[in-house]
């Protein structure tokens, strides 16, 4: 049945990204049994063992041992850390999911989420004493806001001047810093902080399901989560999502076939900002409730990783942004047993992101054919970026 359902593309193409994982996690065990004289004092060809399930009770709160072998679960708190942890970046991840679906690389949602953040905080902290009914979406409506409006500079400028949007948003990534910077040490700054930070949005903060301290869940996840099925189907089930696709597949057929590029440039990079300014009202809202001056975060940046995780699809970003989001919550506890850095995350993420660059890899490794195919190739849309090859939109 589900060799029905899944073409033979779409099966290949889970296989290799799969395939991915498996291997970088076999680097990553290699990393840890070579540099184990560092962290153990001696060679320990087993620390691999413990760092990979410390992280997976991180995680999950499944704690396993394998001497005697037993299964234990601990409780909530890792998955709760693990949904938290995976907001931001699913949606952060469609934002640039989507621009790869236009055949755009969108690598400004580092300051989209960072300008999304600064609206929610700045309409959160005027409306902290107001009702949550109203503080909430307020908060919320200024993060959107301000995200869509970060994305349509980009957007307007590729479509009309000809800018290439990767320069413009890496650009804009420094621009969003000194914004929130300059708002936070000078007229947002708290007044009762002993560092430079804003105040509290109060009555704005996004409502907690439930949790225990340290561990809480925020209904923010709900929005990530609403999210994903929204996103999908705009992109497969409208008019306009067909025509992003066609325009990302093939410029000239769209402009052929009577659509506007240009508008649809333009309104796919604001839709990006939309996401990934939501992205950042919500982190702010249910997780920081104030925001620092020098607010440090990757999520923008592994918002990429995500989205070539899941293939620019709305459900494999998903996946992608929970993975990425359970191995983000593990390593504290991984560093704690196993002494492992928490850096080993980023290695892990990056030699994902090797092999699915160099999936040729990947292919031999596990023998995989049939994963050629799809409307748009987002590794081919990041190399002809970087290349400067990207289609004209005249």
């Amino acid at each position: 049945m589900i060799n029905r359902l899944l073409s033979r593309s779409l099966r290949g193409q889970l296989a290799i990204t799969t395939g991915a994982i498996v291997l970088a996690f076999v680097v990553g065990a290699v990393v840890m049994v070579v540099t184990s004289p560092i962290i153990t004092g001696s060679l320990d060809l087993w620390l691999w063992v413990d760092a990979y399930l410390a992280l997976i009770q991180g995680a999950t709160g499944i704690a396993i041992t394998l001497d005697p072998f037993s299964v234990e679960f601990l409780g909530l708190n890792g998955i709760i850390d693990t949904l938290v942890r995976a907001t931001p970046l699913i949606l952060a991840g469609l934002a640039v999911g989507v621009g790869f679906k236009a055949g755009l690389f969108n690598i400004g949602a580092q300051g989209q989420f960072l300008m999304g953040a600064l609206g929610a905080v700045t309409v959160g902290v005027f409306l902290a004493e107001a009702p949550s009914f109203i503080a909430v979406p307020l908060a919320l409506l200024a993060a959107v806001a301000a995200g869509a409006a970060y994305g349509f500079v980009p957007g307007w400028l590729k479509a009309y001047t000809g800018a290439h949007e990767v320069v413009v948003t890496i650009m804009l990534n420094y621009v969003a810093l000194a914004i929130v910077s300059w708002a936070v040490t000078g007229p947002m700054r708290s007044a009762t902080a002993t560092f430079a930070r804003t105040d509290d949005v109060g009555a704005a903060a996004i409502p907690i399901l439930g949790g225990a301290a340290g561990h809480l869940l925020h209904s923010g996840v709900l929005i990530a989560f609403a999210a994903v099925p929204i996103v999908w189907w705009i992109l497969y089930r409208t008019t306009v999502g067909f025509e992003v696709r066609t325009v990302g597949a093939n410029p000239d057929a769209a402009r052929y076939a009577g659509m506007r590029p240009k508008l649809l440039i333009v309104g796919t990079m604001t839709a990006a900002g939309l996401l990934a300014g939501l992205a950042g009202g919500v982190e702010i809202l249910g997780v920081q409730n104030n925001l620092p001056a020098t607010y440090a975060t990757s999520i923008g940046f592994d918002a990429i990783t995500v989205a070539l995780l899941g293939r620019a699809n709305p459900w494999g970003i998903l996946a992608g942004g929970l993975l990425l989001g359970a191995l983000r919550a593990g390593a504290p506890l991984m560093q704690i047993v196993a002494g492992v850095p928490i850096q080993m995350i980023d290695i892990l993420q990056g030699v994902i992101l090797f092999f699915l660059a160099a999936d040729l890899i990947v292919r031999w490794v596990f023998h995989i054919r049939g994963a050629q195919g799809g409307d748009v190739d987002e590794l081919k849309t990041v190399t002809s970026s970087y290349g400067g090859s990207s289609a004209s939109q005249s």
